[in-house]
């Protein structure tokens, strides 16, 4: 086996068919471009479509794309966390998505400032080519996000990033369930650089991420890295009391003023359902928190390696 690479890219990829090629293209271009050795580390999360058959015709061909066909699909996070595991670079990892959103072209600039002794180097997204409504619900929710985190996540930062080598084997040493890698770069600290560029719109086909996912993901970054939900439980319940003392006094002034007390089935229903409300929020906050535990003492492994490409060759898990 030859020498490893100074830079591993870390490439998910689901059901990206349309995109694959141009990918690919772009990626040998690049590595021919470049003056360190390179490495493409392309994860396939169990792909339905051709994916997985473009991937291997081209690793067989090229030594420089490392790839990795996870068991089954097991989610973007977990198939960025099988990238970073298999990475063999030196220096640095950078991290792209496959839909070319992400330029790859940026991995001297992130490169030269790692060389000036950042280890992690994030991107900042200037513009979105999406929807306006999608483009303001994701403000609106990094912007919440980092008003309850525990400490700073990087507003408008995704998942493109380079990291250096040390970087990248702390967060491989962290075997959490509910990934949300953007907030582990946070935590893992170091000195880290911020820069800005402008998001493509995809190259072609469509985004795997569904509602569902970004909502899963959403809450990943906010019950990992804060103490917030929990922290409103009680303040929830402390409005629960004082508004019933309030209601409380009222009921004795109108009773000692008036001689009489309110009556009538519209209040009880509404202190019926006010109260309710309130305990099933809790419970549900309560319950997020306790799925994670389960999830995380069953010890699971967190993704399962069906075969990969490695320098031309193919070989088991």
């Amino acid at each position: 086996m030859k020498s490893a690479p100074q830079v591993s890219i870390v490439i998910p990829l689901y059901n990206e068919e349309e995109v694959t090629p141009q990918l690919i293209e772009r990626l040998i271009q690049l590595g021919d471009k470049v003056n360190f050795s390179l490495e493409f580390v392309m994860v396939n999360d169990g792909s339905t479509d051709n994916t997985a058959k473009l991937l291997s015709d081209n690793a067989k061909k090229d030594e420089r794309f490392h790839c990795i066909f996870l068991s089954r699909n097991y989610g973007h996070q977990m198939a960025v966390t099988a990238g970073l595991k298999h990475a063999r670079a030196t220096e640095a990892i950078m991290i792209i998505d496959g839909d070319l959103q992400d330029p790859p072209e940026l991995i001297s600039a992130f490169r030269e400032k790692l060389q000036e002794g950042y280890d992690v180097v994030y991107a900042i997204r200037k513009n979105r080519k999406e929807s306006a409504l999608r483009i303001f619900i994701y403000k609106l929710y990094y912007r919440i996000q980092n008003s309850v985190s525990n400490f700073n996540i990087p507003i408008d930062s995704g998942d493109f990033s380079m990291i250096s080598r040390r970087v990248a084997d702390h967060l491989n040493s962290m075997p959490e369930q509910s990934r949300y890698m953007r907030g582990l770069r946070s935590w893992v600290g170091f000195r880290q650089f911020g820069m800005e560029y402008e998001r493509d719109a995809r190259a072609a086909g469509k985004s795997s991420y569904s509602i569902k996912k970004l909502l899963e993901l959403g809450f990943n970054g906010i019950f990992n890295f804060s103490e917030f939900p929990v922290r409103f439980i009680t303040r929830l319940g402390l409005t629960a009391i004082v508004t019933s003392l309030a209601y409380l006094i009222y009921t004795i002034i109108k009773r000692i003023v008036y001689g009489n007390v309110p009556e009538g089935f519209t209040a009880l229903i509404v202190a019926i359902t006010l109260f309710s409300g309130v305990q099933l929020i809790s419970l549900g906050l309560i319950g997020e928190y306790v799925l994670r535990i389960y999830n995380q003492v069953r010890n699971r492994p967190l993704f399962i390696v069906d075969k990969r490409i490695v320098e031309k060759e193919e070989v088991n898990g």
